[in-house]
């Protein structure tokens, strides 16, 4: 088999294909609107987005697993040395130009790197892929001599229905193994940035929905009076949401979905935000909400957030929205039934009206 004779992709189940790299708007044609408003619901009840997302992650995970086992089935199937020749068609793919980004993937991971580990080992420098490839050989070839020292030899075959089989041994699962623990990493690493952009669009556009607020697409809407627009770019900074009660009066959202461990990464973003806003000839008094997922003991940002007169509320509250609205009512003086709404019923409160949520509006 040559290099240039069978391309990666081709040996990748169809079906898998689409798995390799979706945008938010392919995620939510792949897993069905239902689920995502599952996943919003949870968010709005106090549930963590990682946690409601990792069965999500775990399914396309394992589809992909298995997509892989395929494809090196499908290669030995069609060349003996397949497995030997795979580091040397792994490096030629990612030699070439315009790269789709499936593509570059998925001979990233039988060389055992994600797009991370090329920027950070290769310094994004195809050149140096020669090298690496000489090195990553050599330390399978090692590993394999080790895994055969240390646990004998391995034997035995794999065969799908469709007749792709494989006799298998150590370097069969070496270099099995490697590409799907890039891919692993590849794929964790994707979903966590996709997840989080898309979420926030929809956990922000969902919330001011149910609170009434319409949804404009333009920063100089005709209305001025609830109404809001999501990732608006002000003068200074971009914000995730920004919402105009009545006449002067609004508010800047800035939602992330980040843990104990770094939440004062928000509070540095939503420092640099504007206490007044310009539309057209009129000034607007804006208030300022920080979402995030849940705040560390002894940390200091609900006291630097008053210093910046803004407020900081967590997601993992249970019935955060809620506190959203007591704090519109202080600083706006918005006015809903959430406000005084017994926490007994605010759970199926929500889930009511998420359902006339038109969810596709914030995708």
């Amino acid at each position: 088999m040559t290099e240039s004779s069978i391309s990666l992709m081709e040996l990748m189940p169809d079906e898998a294909r689409d798995l390799l790299s979706l945008s938010g708007a392919d995620l939510v044609r792949h897993i069905g609107l239902d689920v995502i408003r599952g996943v919003v619901y949870d968010v709005l009840t106090g549930r963590n987005l990682r946690d409601s997302t990792e069965m999500l992650t775990r399914r396309r995970l394992t589809l992909l697993n298995a997509s892989l086992v395929t494809l090196f089935l499908r290669g030995v199937n069609l060349s003996a040395d397949f497995i030997e020749q795979l580091p040397d068609l792994a490096a030629t793919t990612l030699q070439q130009k315009r790269l789709r980004k499936a593509e570059r993937w998925l001979a990233q991971w039988m060389l055992g790197l994600t797009d991370k580990a090329f920027q950070n080992v290769l310094r994004d420098k195809p050149e140096t892929l020669d090298a690496y490839k000489e090195r990553y050989i050599a330390i399978c070839e090692e590993a394999i001599t080790n895994c055969e020292s240390d646990y004998g030899a391995l034997s035995g075959h794999l065969e799908l229905s469709s007749g792709a089989k494989a006799e298998l041994n150590w370097m069969f699962f070496v270099y099995l193994l490697a590409a799907a623990g890039a891919q692993t990493l590849a794929i964790r690493g994707s979903e966590k940035s996709t997840y989080g952009k898309l979420f926030e669009r929809l956990v922000l556009g969902s919330l001011l929905s149910i609170l009434g607020f319409e949804m404009v697409s333009s920063e100089q809407p005709e209305r001025l009076e609830r109404v809001f627009w999501l990732s608006s770019r002000g003068e200074r900074r971009e914000s995730d949401a920004t919402l105009l009660y009545e006449a002067g009066k609004g508010v800047r959202f800035d939602i992330g979905f980040i843990g104990r461990g770094n939440p004062e990464i928000s509070l540095d973003k939503v420092s640099r935000f504007e206490r007044e806003l310009q539309l057209g000839r009129s000034r607007w008094y804006m208030a300022t909400i920080i979402l995030v997922d849940r705040i560390g003991r002894g940390s200091r940002i609900a006291r630097l957030a008053q210093e910046i007169g803004g407020t900081i509320i967590q997601m993992s509250m249970g019935y955060w929205p809620q506190q959203v609205v007591q704090v519109l009512h202080r600083e706006i003086g918005f006015k809903h039934e959430l406000l005084t709404m017994d926490e007994g019923q605010i759970a199926a409160y929500l889930k009511s009206r998420l359902q006339e949520v038109p969810l596709q509006d914030f995708i």
